[in-house]
């Protein structure tokens, strides 16, 4: 097994400290605005040059690597997948409310989009990191990402050629989350803007693969894809009816029982995120006390705030991938224990 870090931008000894560690190096030569791009220079670097490998596990500098995650997908790849995405955990869910939400929110995606997919036999999906792809996949298809999400992308790219991501919660993979609200708004963006791309570049792919391969996984993808869509239009079409509403009681000054239903399920759906928080936490093994207590509470406004983010990404999309500041120093000994 050999050991690649890819140094970008870096302003730190990140090449240094991996060459004292006995990881290898690869320097890319051409520009790079995107992991994907990174990846892409890498893979074409090391078919030209050192074809020898069966498969590729691809994490971010910042992860923790559960000792058994090597293993666990070398069992997928042995039992014929070619494609398998890892149980994406949390280095510091209690850091913040912001962390806290965001370890919520992969702890959800863990369950009821990788899990439920697994369960019905359909494809997972990638989640940027702790994911593995054989050798054949890349050598094959190859790797080429346009979008700011080369996770989202690569998975429907995959899924239109006819492959499944597998799902291996034993293959964990720790990752660290953003701590302040400005840089999860960033973070956001960016995945919305990426989004938004993979719809415009592969909807109708994804449609033919439908209609004329009858597969139900590129159904699935296009839902998913189509999700920032929907949020706006339902945005939209919220505000417009609270207008409408409203003028009808300030003219009539008659309280619309529309209205009243309306209050009560803003306050119901609140109620029930915290609820649904609590629930995620315990399916998942995980204790309240092992999250920043206002997330529990605030977890409502996190998914809320997406809304704003899925606007703003219509209007004006991010062009560049903004960095996230990771300083969260942990050893995996601390967080199984």
């Amino acid at each position: 097994m050999d050991i690649y870090v890819i140094p970008n931008n870096c302003t730190d000894r990140t090449k240094e400290v991996a060459l004292e560690h006995g990881a290898k190096i690869m320097t890319c030569t051409a520009e790079v605005k995107s992991k994907g791009a990174a990846l892409s220079q890498f893979f074409d670097h090391t078919f030209a040059t050192n074809d020898i490998y069966d498969a590729f596990c691809i994490f971010d500098a910042d992860n923790v690597v559960d000792q058994h995650f090597i293993s666990s997908m070398n069992n997928v790849i042995v039992s014929g997948e070619k494609i398998a995405q890892g149980y994406r955990d949390s280095k510091n869910p209690a850091d913040s409310w912001i962390s806290g939400c965001q370890s919520v929110f992969y702890w959800t995606l863990n369950r009821f989009m990788n899990l439920a997919r697994h369960k019905l036999g359909w494809s997972a999906t990638l989640n940027g990191t702790g994911f593995m792809m054989h050798a054949d996949v890349i050598r094959k298809e190859g790797f080429q990402t346009f979008s700011l999400t080369e996770d989202i992308e690569f998975t429907t790219q995959c899924i239109i050629k006819g492959y499944r991501v597998a799902w291996v919660p034993e293959a964990i993979t720790y990752d660290e989350h953003p701590i302040t609200f400005d840089q999860s708004w960033s973070q956001r963006k960016r995945w919305s803007t990426g989004t938004i791309q993979c719809f415009n570049q592969y909807s109708s792919l994804l449609l033919d693969a439908l209609i004329n391969n009858k597969n139900r996984c590129a159904f699935d993808m296009l839902m998913f894809l189509v999700a920032p869509f929907m949020q706006v239009l339902t945005c939209i079409y919220t505000i417009c009816s609270f207008i409408i509403l409203g003028m009808l009681f300030i003219t009539t000054s008659v309280w619309s029982n529309a209205l009243t239903f309306a209050f009560l399920f803003s306050i119901g759906g609140v109620l029930f995120s915290v609820v649904f928080t609590a629930m995620v936490l315990w399916l998942e093994g995980k204790k309240i006390k092992q999250v920043n207590r206002v997330s529990v509470f605030s977890f409502w406004f996190y998914l809320a705030s997406w809304i704003p983010i899925n606007v703003l990404c219509f209007i004006k999309p991010i062009e560049i991938w903004e960095p996230i500041e990771h300083t969260k120093s942990i050893k995996i000994s601390q967080l199984i224990k």
